[in-house]
């Protein structure tokens, strides 16, 4: 659902590198594949996906206590019509939350994301495409692309959008020179492209409600 992700917390002020949300976004569903949203709920696992993401990511732990002080910040002005409008968790649930997450993820840590792959391949389409291209894959963070597919695949796919977007000269030669398929590239494209479909149809109010009772 694109009302209960971790990309909640990427809000101005907060500070949070893209690669953590990113990471803790797959954190978030890698876990509720093989889970039920009754099974831990949700506005506790993003927090906890997080704070594991940081760690990760070596840019520092964020404290539990400014986790929790955003959360309920932010739950009583964004998604109150989600929940109860508190954040009833505490520090020891997020621990206890990140040993399970640790757990079911069996300590398979190391997410590959499409950014760098993404500045490698713009060098010849333009700081343009490149921004725009950006904004796409984190984009596709709402998706499952990053579960199915290579992050390199997703990058190129990110700039085949934006190259049709912005109507880039350069990028039907480009594209004829690499040796990845058009084909697969085509694929993804067009599930980043259903994605935004779904967005302007999708009703997160009546939506995410009922979801976090599966």
């Amino acid at each position: 659902s694109s009302g209960i992700n971790a990309e909640w917390l990427l809000r101005p002020g907060n500070k949070l590198r893209q690669q953590v949300i990113a990471t803790a976004t797959v954190y978030f569903k890698r876990f509720y594949i093989l889970n039920s949203f009754k099974s831990i709920d949700p506005f506790l696992m993003v927090p906890t996906c997080i704070f594991l993401a940081s760690k990760v990511e070596e840019c520092g732990a964020i404290p539990i206590p400014r986790l929790i002080s955003v959360c309920s910040s932010l739950i009583k002005s964004k998604f109150s019509y989600a929940t109860s409008g508190d954040f009833l968790y505490r520090p020891q649930h997020l621990l206890d939350c990140e040993f399970y997450l640790l757990e079911m993820m069996d300590c398979s840590l190391i997410v590959y994301l499409p950014y760098r792959p993404l500045t490698l391949y713009c060098e010849s389409l333009g700081p343009e495409v490149l921004n725009t291209a950006w904004h796409i894959v984190n984009d596709s963070l709402r998706s499952d692309v990053l579960l199915t597919y290579p992050p390199h695949l997703i990058a190129l796919s990110a700039l085949h959008i934006a190259s049709v977007l912005h109507n880039n000269d350069n990028a039907t030669s480009w594209f004829s020179d690499i040796t990845v398929s058009m084909e697969k590239i085509t694929e993804v494209s067009q599930q980043i492209m259903e994605l935004y479909d779904l967005w302007r149809r999708f009703d997160e109010k009546k939506k995410v409600p009922t979801a976090t009772l599966r």
